[in-house]
């Protein structure tokens, strides 16, 4: 098994730590959702909130029997060095693509979970470079884009005005990703981009792209993914879980594969785990790349 690490320059010239694992002669997945480790205090915490601390070092050592996995934490990466006026799908896919450059990785499968799964999509209709496309966590059709775009406006207004106190208000502790959103002790730059992100959606059809994808496709969602957030965020609900259903026969008819999680637990953190994920698309990708060995 070979396993290499390089730092790797993106389109804003900041630098991104990204790692290749496992048999050069396996198929290629790209992984942008894989989290450096924490330990101590900081996992415990985790823990409480079902997630797991050390998911990307699980998430590679789960895949790299199977595949050659390119893996990188592109959230993390842009919490520390945001671009927060050229955010666009466009540069996103740039990064991705040369993060798959740099690597020497010519063809690859994309999992992404979340605003990553919504990239994934993306990256679909602007290469001919992906096998496979795994979507986790967000809708390929009638995605919740104008939702976001309120709910990521909203965060950036708080963090401007800086009337949010920095103490956090358990009421608002629903789950680790809503953390971020509703803590704001995240600084303007970081909600900036997500903005710009979402504004550059805006337009963006996802219904009108679907014939461009000709190749194996999984999206996911667990059955308790619905987000509701409050006042200080637009009065939003951000349901995944309702549109997937609502929209399951037709991308079934379009081509997609579409798995709902079930659980009374099962909401936008718990179906993000790795021991989730895995037992989901390990043998999705297996069968549907043809992997024998």
């Amino acid at each position: 098994m070979v396993k290499m690490e390089k730092n790797i320059k993106l389109t804003d010239q900041s630098e991104i730590n990204v790692g290749l694992a496992g048999n050069p002669d396996s198929p290629a997945i790209m992984l942008p959702v894989a989290k450096e480790s924490v330990y101590g205090q900081e996992a415990e915490n985790l823990k409480l909130w079902g997630v797991d601390p050390e998911s990307g070092k699980h998430f590679v050592e789960e895949l790299m029997d199977k595949f050659q996995v390119l893996y990188f934490d592109y959230e993390g990466h842009r919490l520390q060095q945001p671009n927060p006026e050229s955010l666009t799908p466009e540069s996103i896919v740039k990064d991705l693509l040369t993060i798959a450059n740099e690597m020497n990785v010519k063809k690859f499968s994309y999992y992404g979970y979340s605003w990553l799964a919504l990239v994934g999509l993306q990256l679909a209709i602007r290469t001919d470079r992906l096998e496979s496309l795994i979507m986790g966590g967000f809708p390929p059709i009638d995605g919740p884009y104008k939702e976001m775009m309120v709910v990521t406006n909203q965060t950036y207004e708080q963090t401007l005005s800086k009337q949010h106190s920095s103490v956090i208000d358990e009421q608002n502790l629903i789950s680790p990703e809503k953390v971020d959103w509703d803590n704001i002790q995240i600084g303007t730059n970081q909600t900036k981009q997500f903005v710009t992100m979402y504004e550059n959606l805006m337009e963006f059809d996802d219904r009108s792209i679907q014939h461009k994808l000709e190749i194996p496709r999984l999206a996911f969602a667990g059955e308790k993914d619905t987000i509701v957030y409050g006042e200080n965020f637009g009065n939003v609900t951000v349901d995944i879980i309702g549109i997937l259903q609502k929209n399951k026969q037709e991308l079934e008819h379009l081509g997609w594969d579409i798995k709902i999680l079930s659980g009374n637990d099962m909401d936008h953190t718990k179906a993000m785990q790795p021991v989730t994920v895995l037992s989901l698309i390990k043998p999705w990708l297996v069968k549907n790349l043809n992997i024998t060995r």
